[in-house]
């Protein structure tokens, strides 16, 4: 599995070498100052409004999938919060990403916690 920097890295070196009639036009729409610049961050561009929508999709995947485990744990006569488990989850995610990460996870509990 690569980094994020090893990815970037790739993506950075793969749209430079672009054509440079492909960018015409866009330095100004990028804050870049030059074509083959502005080649490179719109192509990134392109690739996180892509990674966006797949965010997106997979975090209502996951309230699709919290609020199935809510439901099943209320009906057997438990709590619908299982804080043990969200502490797991908040050190998964702390692990990963340090402390931004931490507040990744809080937000991501907060969308799929009392959606029962």
């Amino acid at each position: 599995m690569s980094t994020p920097t090893a990815t970037a890295t790739a993506l950075a070196t793969a749209l430079a070498d672009a054509p440079a009639d492909a960018t015409a036009g866009a330095p100004a729409a990028t804050g870049a100052r030059t074509p083959q610049a502005a080649g490179v961050i719109t192509g990134a561009r392109e690739r996180i409004d892509d990674l966006d929508g797949r965010i997106i999709g997979l975090v209502q995947e996951r309230m699709a999938v919290s609020a199935v485990i809510q439901r099943e744990r209320i009906a057997s006569g438990g709590r619908r919060v299982n804080l043990s488990r969200e502490m797991e989850i908040l050190n998964h995610y702390s692990e990963q990403l340090g402390k931004p990460g931490t507040a990744l996870a809080m937000t991501l509990l907060e969308l799929c916690r009392g959606r029962v």
